[in-house]
C-alpha cells in the first residue's frame, strides 16, 4: 500500500498512566491539579487532546475514584486554553493469577476486576468527549497478569459510550484488536467511522517493528481516523512514522519519560518536540476545534454541572 502523509495532525497528550512511573519522574502528575495543571500545559505546547487516568494524590498509584476524574475534568474544563478531554475506560480489568502451578485463588492485591457498569461510572458522570475501549484481552508485561476485555465486556462498554454519546477511541495493541473493533462497528455497537489509537511496542502486544506497524495501519479501514504511539526512545519516531503514513501521533508522559539521555521530560516538552517533527515534515498541527469537527464531538459539561 503506498504511504499517503498527512498533512493536518492532531497531537494526544497522555497525561499519566497507570503504570508504576510515579517514583521514576517527578514530572509525572499524580494529585487532580498536578494532572490538570500537566494537561493544560501540554495543550498550550499544541496537544489538541489529552487522555488522563487518575492516581490516588498521596502514593501515585492507579485510582478509579470518582471524585478524582470529576476534578480532573473540571480543572480542564474551566482552563483558559481549550483541548479534548479524553478519559481511560481501560481501569477495572486486570487479573494477576497465583502461581503457576496453582493460579487459582488470583492475586488478590493485584487484581481489580470489575463489571462493565463500574468501569464506565466515571464516564457517565464526567462526560468526557471521547473515552478508550481496549479492544482485546492481552498478556501484559507481568509474568502472570492478563489484562482482560472479553467480548461481552467490551460489547457492554461500547454499548455504553454509544448511548452517553461520547466517541470511543479504539486502543488496538495487535491485529485481532482491530478485528474485533470492524466486528462492533458492523453489528452496530459502535458507530462508524472510529477512532482508533494503534499501541506499539507494548509487551506482549504488536511489536514496533516497522513491517508490524504498517500491516496495523493497513488493517484500518480508509474511512477511520487514527493515530499511533509507541514507547521509550521509539516515541519519537514513531511520531515521525504515523504521519508518514497518513495518521496522528500521540505523546506523553504514560509512554515515555525521557526527552534525551539523563534528561526527564514533562509532557509538554515531549509535545512541543512532536509538533516540531510534524512541522519540519511540512505538515500542520490543528487544534481542538479542528478535531471536533473532524470527528464530530461535542463538549459537555458534567453531569450535575450547573447550566
Amino acid at each position: 500500500m503506498p504511504l499517503s502523509m498527512n498533512k493536518e495532525v492532531f497531537i494526544t497528550c497522555a497525561v499519566t498512566g497507570s503504570g508504576a512511573t510515579q517514583d521514576r519522574s517527578s514530572h509525572v502528575p499524580r494529585s487532580p491539579q498536578q494532572i490538570a495543571d500537566s494537561a493544560i500545559a501540554a495543550a498550550k505546547a499544541g496537544a489538541a487532546v489529552v487522555h488522563c487516568h487518575v492516581r490516588d494524590p498521596g502514593t501515585g498509584k492507579p485510582s478509579r475514584r470518582l471524585d478524582l476524574y470529576r476534578e480532573v475534568t473540571d480543572r480542564i474544563r474551566d482552563a483558559e486554553v481549550d483541548m479534548v478531554l479524553n478519559l481511560t475506560a481501560g481501569m477495572g480489568g486486570d487479573i494477576v493469577f497465583g502461581p503457576t502451578d496453582a493460579p487459582f485463588p488470583v492475586n488478590a492485591s493485584g487484581t481489580d476486576m470489575i463489571g462493565a457498569a463500574e468501569r464506565m461510572a466515571h464516564v457517565a458522570e464526567c462526560l468526557p468527549e471521547i473515552c478508550t475501549l481496549d479492544c482485546g484481552t492481552m498478556n501484559f508485561a507481568e509474568a502472570d497478569y492478563v489484562m482482560t476485555n472479553t467480548p461481552g465486556m467490551l460489547r457492554a462498554m461500547g454499548g455504553t459510550m454509544t448511548e452517553l454519546g461520547v466517541r470511543p477511541e479504539i486502543e488496538a495493541f495487535d491485529t485481532g484488536h482491530l478485528w474485533f473493533a470492524k466486528e462492533l462497528v458492523r453489528e452496530g455497537t459502535l458507530a462508524g467511522p472510529a477512532l482508533v489509537q494503534l499501541c506499539m511496542g507494548v509487551p506482549w502486544g504488536a511489536p514496533n517493528d516497522l513491517n508490524t506497524f504498517m500491516a496495523m495501519v493497513n488493517a484500518v479501514p480508509a474511512e477511520w481516523c487514527w493515530s499511533a504511539f509507541s514507547l521509550g526512545r521509539d516515541q519519537m519516531p514513531y511520531v515521525a512514522a504515523a504521519v508518514l503514513a497518513g495518521g496522528n501521533v500521540r505523546v506523553g508522559l504514560e509512554d515515555n519519560l525521557w526527552l534525551g539521555k539523563g534528561q526527564l521530560a514533562t509532557n509538554a516538552q515531549l509535545v512541543e518536540r512532536a509538533a516540531t517533527i510534524i512541522e519540519n515534515m511540512g505538515a500542520r498541527v490543528i487544534g481542538p476545534q479542528a478535531v471536533r469537527e473532524r470527528l464530530g464531538l461535542v463538549k459537555r459539561a458534567p453531569e450535575g454541572a450547573a447550566a
